[in-house]
């Protein structure tokens, strides 16, 4: 019988009491800093970038904007530039420079309405290719933007004229594995999960987990598509096997019901794509890890390929009354 030594454990090292909502926050690559997005209750937004001295989170500059920030990323800067960009609650996509945060260096009227979720790829080393964002927006539309080119988005997924329009609550970047290959996964509020082809700008696939969709995110973005997470209310996740895609039944899939409420964000380890965490609303922790099954595919009565259902093992549980991010080191996470 294992002790409770022998699994992992969770310790709070820092904590900050703040006078605003937090909507997002990432560590800064290659350093002890990190930066928190998100509104003051007068409505306007705020940046604050912390650096971690002598077991503190110690304010260096604190930056007030006109609109709410709601997320950012990393992912489509360089290792030496190291500039975020951020989707603000009036449809705006910034780039900004940390040295001097209080003007950005590119922005675009991206969304007509606030934008949810936004991710990078082919920056900070991660993924092949040109340096790329997507953001996600109540209006309904994903668009993909090029750093490099202002004003207009690279590509615009939206619905067919007469088609609904459904809140998009996250998106995450994927197959980003050669100059040629990058995939977009996008989650909608009514349980909509759909998979983007960016190499030949179609609809690869699409499945409904009824509820709405939070979180999506890949195991690793610079890889041939292998797993993916999805969160979702009502404590419901779902794992899909995007190795074999079935002509007809799409992605294998496992869901798990873990938390006894919303489940806002997934989360997996840099340094081991087979870990991963999420944070419930109730401000529980669950850490798992991925089991491989026997066989990832196996032929059905057609004789097709279909992917293999992947065990889930609960690796640590803990309640903290708060929300947490993950941040990129290995053992770091931020609460918020």
């Amino acid at each position: 019988m294992s002790s409770p030594l022998s699994k992992p454990q969770i310790i709070a090292h820092i904590q900050k009491s703040l006078n605003y909502t937090i909507f997002d926050s990432k560590w800064i690559p290659c350093s002890a800093k990190f930066v928190s997005l998100g509104n003051f209750a007068r409505g306007t937004g705020v940046m604050q970038i912390y650096e971690v001295q002598h077991g503190e989170a110690q304010l260096i500059k604190e930056v007030e904007k006109p609109k709410p920030i709601k997320c950012a990323t990393f992912g489509a800067t360089s290792l030496q530039q190291r500039h975020i960009a951020t989707g603000d609650f009036d449809g705006n996509l910034n780039i900004w420079n940390l040295e001097v945060p209080e003007v950005p260096v590119y922005s675009v009227k991206a969304h007509k309405e606030i934008v949810n979720s936004i991710d990078g790829v082919g920056g900070l080393g991660i993924g092949d290719g040109a340096p790329e964002i997507v953001t996600g927006s109540r209006d309904g539309t994903v668009k993909l933007w090029d750093p490099r080119q202002r004003d207009s988005p690279v590509a615009n997924m939206e619905p067919v004229e007469g088609e609904t329009k459904r809140d998009c609550w996250t998106v995450a970047f994927g197959h980003a594995f050669n100059d040629q290959d990058r995939c977009v996964c996008a989650g909608y509020d009514n349980g909509d999960i759909k998979l983007f082809d960016l190499r030949n700008m179609s609809l690869r696939w699409e499945t409904n987990i009824k509820n709405g969709v939070c979180c999506v995110e890949f195991d690793r973005k610079d890889i041939n598509m292998n797993k993916l997470v999805a969160t979702s209310l009502e404590g419901k996740f779902h794992v899909f096997d995007m190795r074999t895609q079935h002509p007809t039944k799409g992605f294998a899939s496992v869901s798990e019901k873990a938390h006894k409420s919303t489940i806002w964000q997934v989360r997996h380890l840099p340094q081991n794509r087979d870990i991963f965490m999420t944070a419930g609303g109730a401000g529980n922790l669950h850490l798992w890890k991925y089991e491989y099954p026997a066989e990832r595919s196996k032929k059905d009565s057609d004789d097709v390929d279909m992917g293999s259902k992947m065990p889930l093992k609960n690796i640590f549980s803990i309640g903290i009354k708060s929300l947490f991010h993950y941040l990129n080191d290995t053992g770091l996470v931020q609460r918020i």
